[in-house]
């Protein structure tokens, strides 16, 4: 990876670069500003993370492989995490840009580095947002089947997909908010009762602790259970990026991390945990082994009732809406952010003159899912095993390594800048984080056909194609610095003063 030396860096925030400028004249005027407290920005990133659909079509994976052990699988992915935002979060009070990861990684790796991380977050959210429209059809598919016995080819639900979704992305950030507040407000509320209705029964054999035995959390499946829990968590990093957009970000930011990761880790171990219960720890093995996509619905007819059952159904297809919508958003942000450095066309730096969002960039992302979600379609391919498992595995794998790029990053900035952020932030936090994500990392890639179910061949070639869209950039970087050096020279460099508050 090429690594610039310190006076080829942006300055720091209290050094603005005399390039700066350049960026503020660039930076559109018309996102709409403080509009986003920290709910706000958190209903974002956990309405990106998608509990229910997590928990319902994801969990019962992982107590198949991990047994009644796994709810602690989740506790270990939200504290490694936590310990990743620990350096992160001090990074936001430092990094006014707006680009999130690659304003990180330019400002401790140098600008080829920056470059890189930026087609690797292109790549990576348009994965995972893009996959996912599998999983929306699917969702979709056995909902209609279910409440309605009415059958809806998988391509249509998709490319209506992306219209629903386009049109969500095309308004405000603040309706858009408002909208993810409600989904999942009525996802986790879902799950709420049934816990409710468990916790107030006493589940199938009592309620035990079990689960966080020792006995039960090492054992050999726990790796493959941790593949499932950093999965999970996917997209909570994306608070920087909304920073133009949040209300005293310094504090708002590092906040909607901390509670973002918090209730991910802990309503994630909860859930799996209260499942469990609802079976029984010497039947729940059974229970998954039998019928693991109706493990929770199960659950919720038993201890609830079935018009529950029913609007986990429905909600789960809100859940998978409010997750893309969560990762368009963020796209669209690293779009107009990269188009107005000057790296991606103007045109994508178009901010809409009354809903105040970056229309443009919206459009051409759902131009980009409408030909992939076509192309698979014309293909024959399975929305599930294909849509949503071959696209979006490169894309959890980019965000786990721009993490652990991110964390060597936010050590080194903190080496060579005057602060007081205090040495666990910055000396001690930051490095741990960055050996665990890579750990992580290598975790997920070792157990890459777990995910995937593909052939060795096809996830060899998903897994480069997480390097190979770094190295992209790096190059990219490099014929810019020719080519265009004033582009080069400014890229992530901070704002103006009036430019932020």
């Amino acid at each position: 990876m090429a690594v610039e030396s310190g006076s080829r860096q942006g300055a720091p925030e209290a050094a603005p670069s005399q390039g700066a400028s350049t960026a503020s004249e660039n930076e559109s005027p018309g996102l709409r500003r403080a509009g986003l407290g920290v709910a706000d920005i958190a209903f974002f990133v956990v309405s990106a993370a998608a509990p229910l659909t997590v928990m319902a079509g994801v969990a019962p994976l992982a107590i198949g492989i991990g047994g009644v052990g796994a709810p602690v699988g989740y506790l270990i992915a939200g504290a490694t995490l936590a310990l990743f935002a620990v350096g992160f979060t001090a990074m936001t009070r430092h990094v006014r840009h707006g680009g999130g990861f690659y304003a990180f990684i330019t400002r401790g790796l140098g600008r080829p580095a920056g470059f890189g991380a930026a087609t690797l977050a292109l790549l990576a959210y348009n994965a995972m947002q893009i996959g996912v429209y599998g999983l929306l059809a699917t969702g979709t598919q056995d909902t209609l089947e279910a409440l309605w016995g009415v059958h809806v080819p998988w391509p249509a639900i998709a490319v209506a997909g992306v219209f629903v979704i386009w049109s969500l992305g095309h308004r405000s950030i603040e309706f858009g908010a408002k909208v993810l507040g409600a989904l999942l407000i009525a996802e986790t509320g879902i799950l709420a009762l049934l816990a409710g209705g468990v916790l107030l029964d006493g589940g199938a054999e009592g309620l035990a602790l079990d689960s966080f035995a020792p006995h039960n959390v090492l054992v050999p499946g726990t790796g493959a259970v941790l593949t499932f829990a950093f999965a999970a968590f996917t997209g909570f990093e994306s608070t920087a990026i909304y920073r133009r957009e949040a209300r005293d970000p310094g504090r708002t930011i590092p906040r909607a991390t901390y509670v973002a990761v918090a209730f991910l880790g802990l309503f994630y171990a909860f859930c799996v945990w209260i499942v469990i219960q609802a079976f029984g720890g010497s039947q729940i093995m059974k229970a998954v082994t039998t019928d693991p996509t109706g493990l929770f619905f199960t659950a919720t007819t038993h201890y609830v009732g079935g018009w529950a059952t029913g609007l986990m159904h429905v909600f789960i297809v809100t859940s998978i809406i409010a997750s893309q919508l969560a990762f368009h958003n963020a796209i669209n942000r690293y779009g107009l952010s990269l188009a107005q450095e000057g790296v991606l066309p103007k045109a994508l730096g178009k901010v809409h003159p009354r809903h105040r969002s970056p229309y443009v960039a919206s459009i051409a992302q759902s131009i980009l899912a409408l030909v992939v979600v076509t192309a698979f379609a014309v293909a024959g391919a399975d929305p599930y095993r294909q849509l949503l498992l071959w696209v979006n595995t490169p894309g959890a794998i980019g965000l786990l390594g721009l993490q652990a790029v991110t964390a060597v990053a936010v050590f080194r900035h903190f080496r060579r800048v005057r602060h007081e952020e205090g040495r666990w932030r910055t000396l001690i936090a930051p490095p741990a984080a960055a050996v665990l994500m890579a750990g992580a990392m290598w975790l997920v890639i070792s157990k890459i056909d777990l995910m995937t179910g593909a052939s060795a061949t096809t996830n060899t070639v998903l897994v480069l194609l997480v390097p190979g869209a770094f190295l992209l950039g790096v190059l990219i970087a490099l014929r810019i610095r020719r080519s265009r050096p004033e582009v080069y020279a400014h890229f992530a460099d901070e704002p103006d003063d009036e430019a932020v508050r």
